[in-house]
Parts: structure tokens; C-alpha cells; sequence
């Protein structure tokens, strides 16, 4: 024992100290003020790395799986081309703020998008401009005389499957940059005459939407012109209330056979009307006329406050709906269903592809004096397309004739009052925000079909933040969070250690 007890001592004695140890004991431990000190110039140092860190603006490590916080290679290869300065104004925003540092990286992709943190009160113009109050936020993303707005609301949707947020900023900002900097603007033209729906009286806000995504809307009175403009990018239909004319069938049909594109919105039909011309051109994509009656649910998870006929429909994963896919989507009221003739498609060279479905629970319902939330005798039970698009193939592509493929898209909807300003229901929860649910449906049609698919934001697909750093990053991150605390703990014990000794 007694030699164990010497060969220890001998060992200590001959272990030599840590000299930058020994000396912060002896120069600067010993002394109290001197400990102050030496605390100040560490947070000091501490302080002037982040000052010189943000004006650097470095792009910052993101280490979570899905790229959350830098933007993709992606966005920085559509945005690099720009050629035109866009200013991009974030309206009572922080400048530390977390979506400016993201945009801010768009900068780092084109000198030419300048990203700037204003307040109301110093830009007055801007304010007065866009409409933006005093306290609010705003997104003002300027390009000569375009410009679109965006609030905190653009940039965030849900996922209802597993209750999370999603971030989708970066895709708002990029197809934003890309529509203000485009050369051409949409014109989407509303048919006029022939339905009780108006752009100008019940469509107020989604013209002013379909404004803000950089497009030119205009009403179109088929019957002064006789054609549809040439320079039409998407035709919008609205619910037929009366048979379209000789004249407007006429140029409509023309209009497809020429490649143009339409959107169809039909809301349900609670009373036969007969109309030949308005099915004539239905039929060319291989749709069937509208039956009388609408769909209703049994499903109390595809419905809204417990009412069957405000309907929650099954989005598909499609290019006109995949930034809607597995989210709160949309809400129809008295929707109707899609009759299309499937054996007749290949003989009009149509392909037809679901973009919303009626859950298997659902029914279709054509006695209206039945009150009853249950099937009924009579009621046609059954899972209804409720928006398909259909493209006709006009002329095939011959390399030896020298002809290039035509194609007209058609993307209909079995409902129009998701559009509209009228509220969903006037005891219905959603009653004011019905537009702010369903706009984007639209608005992504109507991009689809102008061949803006730039506009029809792809969002990332969680916002759940996942760890999977590299092994260099991993070693960064378990160094800040193991060895700078151990050290901070060795500190401490020293202090009190030489403290104890002095005493």
C-alpha cells in the first residue's frame, strides 16, 4: 500500500501542468477584475463575430433534410437569367427576420433582386401605393411597372394529414420574381352573356387575385367581336344560365381547334334547361350534358360543420394541383358531378386526368324535397369526378409534313360558387374565408392552362425540421453543444477551486 501510495505521488509530482491553464490561473483567475475582464473580451469577441458574420450576409448552414431555411439550386437556376432589376420591399419586417434572410440569397443568385426591410412610415409611397396600413406586414416585389403583393398568409399552408405548417415561401418568391420579370402578361378572358356569374359584380376578388399574379382579365362579349381574341391566353367559362348563340359557338369551336385552352366552371343544375350548343362543345372533350341535381356527403370528415352539401373534395396529386395535394385544399357548396363519355376519349383524342374526386361516401342527389342527411331511394351513391382536366389532341406532330402538335386543354370544375364572393354559408364558420381556401385552385388553372407552370407553387414536403447533417457538420454541431459547455463547466470549477485555495 505505502509503495502504491509514493508511486501515485511520484506520478502527480512528474505530470506537468497545462500551461495556458496554469497561466489564465495565475494571471488572470487570481485577480476578480481581472476574471471581469477576461469575461468582457470573450463576449466581446462573441459580439463582433455576429456583427461581421451578418455584414458579410453569409448564407447561412441548413442543416434540416428538406432545405427549409437556404433556397434550392433549383430556384437559383430559374432566378440567374433575370435580366431586369426587381426590387423587393418586405413592409414592416424585421431586417433580422428569417424570410428576409431567405430572400436575401436570391440576391446572392442575381445582383439584379434587391431585397430591402422598409418601415410604413418612411416609405409613405409604397404604403399608399399597395394599400398597406400602418402595423400591417407586406411583401411588396416590384419589377418596372408589374409588381405583386404577398402577405405572411402566402407563404404558410397546412398539411391536414399530419396537422403541420408548410413553409412555402421560397416557391411564392420565386415564381413571383419570374412573373414581374416576364416579358409577356396572360390575358384571361371571361365569357360574358350567357351566365348569372360576373367578373365584374360576384368575381371581384378573384379578378383582383388573378391580378396580383401578373395577368390581364377582360370580359369578353363574344357576340360584338364574333371571335375570341387571338391573343387569348385561357377562356373562362362560367355556369351556363341560357344556350349559347350560333355565333358564340362558332368561335368558341373555332378557339379549340386553334389550341386555346379553357376553364369551365359549373355549378350544380336544379332545373332542366336544354341546351344543344353548350353540350356540342362539352362533347368535343368527351364530356356528357349535367344532370340535374348536386353531391352530398356522408362522411363527416369531407364535409364543413356537420353540413353535407358544403363538401370537402379528394385532391389528386397533379401538376394543376400538387401544391394543393394532402392539404385543406378546397371547399365546394352544391357541387355536381363530371359525366365523361370514357369510350368515346380515344376516338376524340382526349386524355382525361382526375383533379378532384368525391369521396366513396358521397351521393348524388336529384329529389330536392328530400331533407334527409342519409341515402336515399333514388340518390346515386358513388365516388364523382368533380374536376378533371381533358386534353384534345387538334393535329399530331409530323416531322415529314412539318407540323408541330396542337393540343387544347380543357379543366372544368363541377362548381362555380368557390370562386365567387358569396360566402359558403351564412352560419358556416367559413364563411369569409372561402376565397382565401379556394383561390389557389383556381389560380393554379389558370396558370396551367396560360403555360405559366412557374406560378403553380410546388411546395416542400413537410415542415417538420429533420437532423440529418453531414459528418463535418455533425462534428461542428456536437462540438457547440458538448465541448463549449464542458468548457464553460471547467471554467467554473477552476474559479472556484483557486477561490477556495486564496481563502
Amino acid at each position: 500500500m505505502k509503495e502504491k501510495k509514493e508511486k501515485k505521488e511520484k506520478i502527480k509530482k512528474d505530470k506537468k501542468p497545462n500551461k495556458f491553464i496554469e497561466t489564465i490561473k495565475k494571471k488572470w483567475l487570481i485577480n476578480g477584475t481581472k476574471t471581469f475582464l477576461l469575461v468582457a473580451i470573450i463576449v466581446a469577441i462573441f459580439i463582433a463575430i455576429n456583427i461581421v458574420m451578418q455584414k458579410l450576409e453569409l448564407t447561412p448552414l441548413d442543416f434540416s433534410q428538406e432545405q427549409l431555411y437556404t433556397i434550392t439550386d433549383e430556384s437559383k437556376e430559374k432566378v440567374k437569367n433575370i435580366d431586369k432589376d426587381i426590387n423587393m420591399y418586405f413592409v414592416g419586417y424585421a431586417e433580422e427576420n428569417t424570410t428576409i434572410d431567405l430572400a436575401k440569397q436570391y440576391n446572392k443568385a442575381n445582383e439584379k433582386i434587391k431585397v430591402e426591410a422598409v418601415d410604413v412610415n418612411d416609405r409613405p409611397d409604397l404604403a399608399d401605393k399597395y394599400g398597406i396600413e400602418s402595423g400591417s406586414q407586406g411583401i411588396i416585389i416590384e419589377c418596372g411597372e408589374k409588381s405583386k403583393v404577398l402577405t405572411e398568409n402566402d407563404l404558410i399552408t397546412y398539411d391536414t394529414t399530419t396537422y403541420e405548417t408548410i413553409n412555402i415561401a421560397e416557391e411564392k418568391f420565386t415564381s413571383s420574381l419570374l412573373s414581374v420579370s416576364s416579358d409577356t402578361v396572360p390575358k384571361v378572358y371571361f365569357l360574358s352573356g350567357y351566365s348569372d356569374f360576373s367578373l365584374d359584380q360576384n368575381m371581384y376578388y378573384l379578378n383582383m387575385y388573378l391580378a396580383n399574379e401578373v395577368n390581364e382579365t377582360n370580359t369578353l362579349d363574344v357576340l360584338s367581336v364574333g371571335r375570341i381574341p387571338e391573343d387569348c391566353n385561357t377562356l373562362v367559362i362560367t355556369t351556363p344560365s341560357k344556350d349559347f348563340d350560333d355565333v358564340a359557338t362558332k368561335a368558341i369551336t373555332d378557339y379549340i381547334q386553334a389550341g386555346g385552352n379553357i376553364l369551365w366552371l359549373n355549378a350544380a343544375i336544379f332545373n332542366k334547361v336544354d341546351m344543344p350548343n353548350v353540350n356540342k362543345i362539352l362533347a368535343m372533350y368527351g364530356v356528357n350534358p349535367f344532370e340535374v341535381g348536386y353531391i352530398r356527403e356522408t362522411d363527416t370528415s369531407k364535409m364543413v360543420s356537420e353540413q353535407p352539401d358544403l363538401i370537402i373534395p379528394e385532391i389528386q396529386g397533379t401538376t394543376v394541383t400538387k401544391d394543393l395535394y394532402n392539404t385543406t385544399g378546397v371547399i365546394f357548396i352544391d357541387a355536381t358531378k363530371i359525366n365523361i363519355d370514357t369510350d368515346k376519349l380515344e376516338e376524340l383524342k382526349v386524355e382525361k386526368e382526375d383533379l378532384l374526386l368525391a369521396s366513396e361516401n358521397a351521393y348524388f342527389r336529384t329529389n330536392f324535397e328530400n331533407e334527409s342527411n342519409n341515402v336515399s331511394e333514388g340518390d346515386e351513391k358513388g365516388s364523382f369526378t368533380i374536376g378533371a382536366k381533358l386534353t384534345k389532341t387538334i393535329q399530331e406532330a409530323s416531322e415529314e409534313e412539318g407540323k408541330k402538335e396542337i393540343t387544347s386543354d380543357l379543366i372544368i370544375f363541377g362548381e362555380n360558387n368557390f370562386v365567387t364572393d358569396y360566402p359558403l354559408s351564412q352560419t358556416s364558420q367559413y364563411a369569409v374565408v372561402q376565397l382565401a381556401y379556394n383561390k389557389d385552385l383556381a389560380l393554379n388553372a389558370i396558370a396551367y392552362l396560360s403555360d405559366r407552370e412557374e406560378d403553380i407553387t410546388a411546395r416542400k414536403s413537410t415542415g417538420t425540421v429533420t437532423y440529418t447533417a453531414t459528418e463535418q457538420q455533425d462534428t461542428i454541431i456536437k462540438y457547440v453543444i458538448f465541448t463549449i459547455p464542458s468548457l464553460i463547466i471547467l471554467a467554473g470549477i477552476i474559479i472556484w477551486q483557486v477561490r477556495r485555495r486564496k481563502k
